[in-house]
């Protein structure tokens, strides 16, 4: 069993200086970096920010270090990993092995697998995930590397056509899932579907801004954040023509199974099943 936790996020999350109507939820208590603080141990958590991705990585840093000392955690060290040597490097497998959480940011998530895959900080990532209780973390670009089959690029305008989404080989950390970040805002429906219908043994997750899972022992999986999730489970799939097909040219899938889920609805990766919270009846 993996004693590791998972915590994907959709990408733009509260960071305690948002003013938009969306980030609807308490930053402190119950925002995601809140909970990212509080599944790591607490205030006194060692969280190392890895902001490879990033084209600002000084200032994406930055950031987080003012997000998480707001939530009274201040043992926070951000990290460029711009090559295997980096990644490599004595210091930097120090910090890898003595943090308590590692939260990969936002980017181009190509630039992670790139600096990271295949190195001694990756198997030491993988290890401490597997067998300790250890959180990885990661936002947008962070949170899509994760899969095996990771989500590369693609243009929403070009949606539901073979060849729109380029994938490649991620870290490896959740095998059973293909994640999109961004997913509402940018209407990125087309390139998850083709992702699916390119491994339909895996089970695709759409995550909006500000929204995350919370995946334990690589299974259980629970909603936190404010919008919403789309899983798309292709395992009972009766029609897809990827194979067959020239690219460019538009996709047919039947009977694709779509759950739209929302903050402390649970799914089951196993055996792909929802537990929902109850509805309650509006007062109007």
């Amino acid at each position: 069993m993996i004693k590791g936790t998972l915590i994907p996020i959709g990408g733009n999350e509260d960071k305690g200086f948002h003013n938009e109507d969306r980030f609807n939820l308490d930053f402190i208590s119950d925002g995601i970096l809140a909970q990212v603080v509080n599944v790591s141990g607490g205030k006194n958590a060692k969280i190392l920010v890895i902001t490879a991705a990033s084209g600002v990585p000084k200032e994406v840093g930055a950031n987080y270090i003012e997000a998480f000392e707001k939530l009274g955690c201040d043992d926070v060290t951000p990290l460029y990993i711009d090559s295997k040597e980096v990644a490599d490097a004595p210091s930097t497998l120090e910090l890898l092995k003595n943090c308590d959480c590692i939260l990969f940011s936002g980017g181009n998530q190509s630039k992670i697998t790139k600096h990271i895959r295949n190195t001694e900080f990756h198997k030491i990532l993988i290890h401490r995930y597997h067998n300790e209780e250890f959180v990885v973390a990661g936002t947008s670009a962070g949170a899509m590397c994760m899969a095996k089959e990771m989500i590369a690029g693609g243009s929403s305008k070009e949606s539901f056509i073979k060849g729109a989404t380029k994938m490649k080989q991620g870290l490896n950390l959740i095998p059973e899932l293909i994640i999109d970040t961004h997913f509402i805002q940018r209407g990125r429906f087309g390139r998850l579907s083709e992702a699916v219908a390119r491994f339909p043994e895996r089970i695709g997750i759409g995550l909006a801004e500000d929204t995350g899972l919370i995946i334990k022992n690589g299974n259980k999986v629970e909603v936190i954040g404010s919008g919403m999730v789309i899983v798309f489970d292709p395992g009972q799939l009766t029609h897809n023509n990827i194979a067959i097909l020239k690219e460019n040219t538009p996709l047919t899938m039947t009977n694709l199974i779509t759950h739209v889920l929302s903050a402390g609805d649970c799914y089951d990766i196993d055996h792909r099943t929802v537990k929902v919270l109850p509805a309650v009846k509006s007062l109007l």
